[in-house]
């Protein structure tokens, strides 16, 4: 699984134009939650489902509050599944790699 990290809203969403199938993950620094959420990520990274799929980091310190409330994010960590340029799953606070991977493969 590819990581990338979006360094400003509009980077966000050349990010999301280019990649088809995505994985975001909104978090942010001094948040316990996020670094439980990265265990998770990394286990997941190794499974099949995650081949081909694309890790987006949208770090509110990087992208601003206000670029969160935007989307409708009311917490970090928040994970979303986007596929072709829509959300097709929103997974608020911490989630197991099977939560992860189940969301992953909705359609």
């Amino acid at each position: 699984m590819l990581t990338l990290y979006a360094e400003s809203p509009e980077h966000y969403h050349a990010l999301l134009g280019a990649h088809p199938d995505l994985l975001v993950d909104f978090h942010k620094d001094n948040c316990p939650g996020c670094r439980m959420l990265e265990m998770s990520l990394a286990a997941f990274a190794a499974t099949p489902q995650a081949e081909g799929l694309v890790l987006l980091k949208v770090k509110l310190e990087d992208v601003g509050e206000a670029f969160f409330r935007a989307l409708g994010l009311r917490q970090t960590p928040t994970l979303s599944v986007v596929r072709g340029g829509h959300e097709i799953a929103r997974l608020p606070g911490f989630q197991s790699p099977e939560h992860i991977a189940a969301a992953v493969a909705r359609r």
